[in-house]
């Protein structure tokens, strides 16, 4: 049976770069996921902010152009058009990024598993025994700590006693290649008909569209909800192109859990909880928290005293989130398009601008340190 030090279960971008970073501080790591290829069955549309870009070297043709120009437009498409003298947001082009952390991970030794599906862990001596099944058939190894980076569901959480997500939202979007509407920009569409508790969004970066809509999962259908924002795009804004690719799933809309770490391992990524309960954007807090977990990790299966996971609590962080927490319930009330239409044109008064504003170009980011620059970052 294959012993490890760290079993990281879940390849999306929090798993690997944990599955990395610890295997680059001599840690012997097993890195599973379900797909046998990380460049298919992409989910997240992958928006790099400014405060992320700053601090993370992202490799440049993983990432398409800036975008600085955000049009934030009411249920009637009533315009308000918010332009920022900085690189604001790139989209990340997500599979070729997955890809590149992926051979990353080889080159700092991480054994990957393709093609595993978790099935449970059970309490082992000085550690965990993780059971998957691969190839059709049960398999298992033991590890010292186990990393849940499995999604918005967890079953890894399940399995140590740590929180879960109970509050979500469903989104569906559809990709166009090579397909430009014109001007760069990211429009996003405050319209509870089509997006109810949360935004639809044309997203444009002058090399491929993203178009879609997220909403509270009681009651909502994407597909539909889908179409009718289709329908009710104003002219020019609707891709002429094919569509070459789709992407849907849950997301985490109720802020970091409160316990995201216990003796048996942590989690991150959606498994946290570590997504804006405001934009929904879970890309900066994704990487910071998967730092700090490897510094955390690292530091405690160095000295096995589990004081040293006490920093790797949720409840520190919840308190930053409150305002984005609140402002979530708030977006949630607005059921109707009156009260929407209303909202927007509060938005568009200069106090309303500057919060539009804050929301959309503030360098706020996921309350951790940042990481100093890994010179492996962009290989």
């Amino acid at each position: 049976m294959r012993r490890v030090d760290v079993a990281v279960v879940g390849a999306g971008l929090a798993g690997v770069e944990c599955a990395r970073g610890l295997a680059s501080r001599g840690l012997a790591v097993a890195l599973l996921d379900r797909r046998h290829r990380l460049d298919r069955g992409v989910r997240t549309t992958g928006i790099f902010v400014r405060r992320t870009l700053e601090d993370f070297a992202l490799p440049e043709d993983c990432l398409g152009p800036p975008v600085r120009r955000t049009v934030l437009y009411s249920p009637s498409k009533a315009a308000l058009a918010l332009e920022s003298p900085e690189d604001e947001f790139r989209v990340g082009r997500m599979a070729r990024l997955y890809a590149r952390r992926l051979d990353a991970c080889g080159r700092a030794g991480v054994l990957w598993l393709p093609g595993a599906r978790y099935l449970r862990c059970e309490p082992s001596r000085g550690g965990s025994l993780v059971l998957f099944e691969r190839r059709g058939r049960a398999e298992s190894l033991r590890a010292r700590f186990l990393v849940g980076a499995d999604g918005a569901g967890s079953p890894v959480a399940a399995d140590l006693g740590l929180d879960r997500n109970r509050r979500f939202l469903l989104g569906l979007e559809e990709v166009y290649e090579g397909c430009t509407l014109g001007e760069p920009a990211f429009r996003c569409f405050l319209d509870p008909r089509v997006a109810p508790g949360y935004i639809a969004w044309v997203v444009d970066d002058g090399e491929a569209v993203h178009l879609g809509t997220a909403g509270s999962t009681r009651g909502f259908e994407p597909q539909a909800a889908l179409e009718r924002f289709k329908g009710s795009l104003p002219e020019g804004l609707l891709p002429a192109g094919p569509i070459t690719e789709r992407r849907g799933g849950r997301i985490p809309s109720g802020g970091v859990l409160p316990r995201i770490g216990c003796p048996r391992g942590l989690l991150v990524g959606d498994a946290a909880g570590a997504v804006s309960p405001l934009t929904a954007g879970g890309l900066d807090a994704c990487l910071r928290l998967s730092a700090f977990a490897v510094e955390v990790a690292a530091g405690y299966l160095a000295n096995g005293d589990p004081a040293a996971l006490e920093p790797y609590s949720g409840v520190r962080f919840r308190a930053r989130f409150a305002s984005r927490l609140f402002m979530r319930r708030l977006l949630e009330a607005f059921g109707s398009p009156l009260l929407m239409e209303a909202a927007h044109a509060a938005l568009r008064t200069p106090p309303g601008r500057l919060l539009a504003r804050h929301v959309f170009f503030g360098r706020g980011s996921f309350p951790l340190p940042a990481p100093a620059a890994e010179p492996g970052f962009t290989s």
